[in-house]
């Protein structure tokens, strides 16, 4: 198939796209209004559409926009799912959700954030506990999200940033920018002070899931690391052992990474959604991984997600800086070429072939 016509340039194109292939593959569409608007005053809403039969034991879940901007990538692998007929002959007793744009003000507004700043995949703890802490981040604060935007105070920050990871290593230079912080609301990789609304919107389909499948695999589309266009399944080892094992024999031992074990691209994170899933359904087994394609090198990103995070605590709405701080979040979570999007749609289609035969074999 042509890949290109699945993908879309703005969160409303990509909604559009979803909506009517879910119709036309005869899904059942639920949507969920957020309250707030998009950039042009348009309706945000997370889509969810259902096929298969409504009570089915085991469902596959897939997830797009967990991380906003990068919704641009899953809503593409979504529509192109059911354009392309995927899930016209389902196993017995199976039922495929498809989870649309979760995060849809981050999508929107080309930010990975939702609309109190925080990272949807870092806001599944406890609230009413103390937050875990980044003492890394704490020590890096000043440079990871400076006051200023100019080009001395980069320079400056880098510097320290550099310093850092020369005594300390890359990877932990990593896991102090993006771990997980609970201490600036204002800075990057925040993991908020309350469940967000799409934490309680995430919580909510798990929970109505929860009522009759028991087996339950989950595909969440991300992007940001890794080598351009290659898909890592990465999941967690520690917090729940049986999934690690279901994931590893569904898809394959040797392709599961985790962040726990040092295998993967991504640092140790706290506070993921997979928490909250097999929370909101604890009477099925839930075996979740993420689909990380890889668009630019890691520095960019971290870079563009450090003057998104000083934008909206200094910038100017509509302003030039604003413009070019927005395009460059695109380019580095949107591989906006046709071969990039040929490898996102082949590679997905095989993640999700490989977990329905798992699925109808447990």
């Amino acid at each position: 198939m042509t890949a290109d016509p699945c993908f879309a340039d703005t969160y409303s194109q990509a909604r559009a796209r979803f909506l009517a292939a879910a119709a036309a593959a005869g899904a059942t569409i639920e949507t969920i209004r957020h309250p707030l608007r998009g950039p042009d005053g348009g309706m945000l809403a997370c889509d969810v559409a259902r096929l298969g039969p409504p009570r089915a034991r085991r469902a596959l879940v897939t997830i797009s926009g967990t991380h906003g901007v990068e919704g641009h990538c899953g809503s593409g692998a979504q529509t192109a799912s059911l354009r392309e007929g995927l899930f016209t002959a389902l196993p017995a007793d199976t039922s495929v959700v498809a989870i649309h744009a979760i995060n849809p003000h981050g999508f929107a507004w080309s930010r990975r954030v939702t609309e109190d700043n925080v990272d949807l995949n870092r806001n599944f703890v406890d609230h009413s506990t103390p937050y875990p802490a980044n003492p890394g981040y704490e020590d890096l604060r000043a440079a990871i999200c400076p006051p200023r935007w100019d080009e001395a105070t980069r320079a400056t920050a880098r510097q320290r940033l550099d310093d850092y990871a020369a005594a300390h290593g890359r990877m932990a230079l990593q896991q102090a920018i993006s771990g997980g912080q609970y201490a600036d609301p204002h800075g990057v990789f925040f993991g908020g002070h309350a469940p967000t609304w799409s934490n309680r919107t995430l919580r909510r389909v798990f929970a109505a899931l929860d009522q009759h499948a028991r087996e339950i695999g989950v595909i969440d589309y991300h992007t940001g690391l890794g080598p351009y266009g290659h898909g890592e399944l990465i999941t967690s080892a520690h917090a729940n052992p049986p999934a690690y094992a279901r994931l590893c024999a569904w898809l394959g031992k040797d392709e599961i990474t985790s962040p726990d074990l040092g295998n993967s691209s991504s640092a140790p994170l706290v506070g993921v959604n997979s928490a909250g899933m097999r929370e909101a359904a604890p009477n099925a087994q839930v075996s979740v991984v993420a689909l990380e394609f890889g668009v630019r090198p890691l520095d960019q990103t971290l870079d563009a997600l450090r003057a998104d995070a000083w934008l909206h605590a200094h910038g100017t709405f509509g302003s030039p800086e604003w413009m070019a701080i927005k395009a460059e979040m695109r380019r580095v979570f949107y591989g906006d070429e046709p071969r990039w999007k040929e490898m996102i749609v082949a590679r997905g289609f095989a993640v999700t072939r490989r977990m329905l035969a798992g699925l109808a074999a447990a």
